[in-house]
């Protein structure tokens, strides 16, 4: 694997790296990624030549804002991040973290200590739903808009966007308007109170994995303050996380009752968000949802 020229004159000419191998990894579904073997150690880099650049610079605030909270969940360090236009591409540039072989993991154990991290993390709160910057989700822009109500900020920053460009594209039909128009005008008395959580926002299983002392690495987040349950609903959709994680979760951070039933509203936005970059039945899951009313 070769990196693009003007990423490789970069990285050698401002972080006087000298790169000994390139191996290609996962960057996710919208960016190329890979491992350098260097004179200052293992490195990841990603990178992207179509997406808006500055979204590795939100990342890299993301992470940092993570890495502030101080819990017991690494974070990568950022090294370096370009989020201009032109030459080189937009960068990320990180420590490499290398994930635990399966057998070498007590599975149980370190999705506990996971879990129970989780809810400490979500303990970091702010006055505001929000944040001070807006970023992104996948390569989708983020509204971050601070609101003073969960429900208002949930219906302006999140659903609302998205239901648009959905609609605005015909990716959804736009009769659908009037169901979501219903389920907002009651979504007070549906969504439990809260004070606003410090969230990854893209907590899904493909942006975690294990390391080799058993702790939770967090990648690719999309950070906001928001509702818990949100994070936690999203931990739901693809599945990837243990009932050992749920329960230690909620030793820590009780759940409310009926949260179960909330879990679809909450994943609204995620599905809609992958309805908008890929289609198919993530439109149809989202239809599904909101004909309930």
């Amino acid at each position: 694997m070769n990196l693009p020229s003007p990423l490789l004159e970069t990285l050698a000419g401002q972080q006087k790296l000298e790169i000994r191998r390139v191996r290609p990894v996962s960057g996710g579904s919208i960016n190329q990624a890979a491992k350098l073997h260097t004179n200052k150690g293992e490195l990841f880099v990603k990178w992207n030549e179509s997406a808006d650049p500055d979204m590795f610079g939100k990342e890299s605030r993301g992470l940092r804002l993570l890495r502030n909270a101080e819990t017991d969940l690494t974070i990568p360090k950022v090294l370096a991040y370009n989020d201009q236009k032109g030459d080189p591409p937009g960068f990320l540039l990180m420590e490499f973290l290398t994930p635990a072989e399966r057998n070498d993991l007590d599975d149980n154990q370190s999705s506990a200590r996971f879990g129970e991290q989780l809810a400490l993390l979500h303990q970091h709160t702010d006055k505001k739903f929000g944040l001070d910057h807006d970023n992104y989700i996948g390569r989708l822009p983020q509204s971050n808009q601070p609101h003073s109500s969960w429900v208002e900020f949930f219906i302006h920053e999140r659903i609302g966007p998205q239901i648009k460009r959905a609609t605005d594209r015909q990716v959804l039909d736009s009769t659908l308007l009037t169901h979501w128009e219903n389920l907002a005008a009651h979504l007070k008395d549906i969504f439990p109170d809260s004070d606003p959580a410090l969230l990854h926002g893209d907590l899904w299983s493909g942006n975690y994995f294990f390391d080799s002392n058993g702790k939770a690495v967090l990648v690719d987040p999309a950070v906001y303050y928001g509702h818990p349950e949100m994070e936690l609903s999203f931990t739901r959709m693809f599945g990837g996380f243990s009932g050992s994680f749920y329960d230690s979760y909620n030793s820590v951070n009780p759940f409310e009752p009926g949260f179960a039933e909330r879990v679809p509203i909450y994943n609204l936005y995620p599905l809609l968000v992958h309805a908008n970059l890929f289609g198919g039945h993530y439109a149809t899951e989202v239809q599904s949802i909101l004909k309930r009313y």
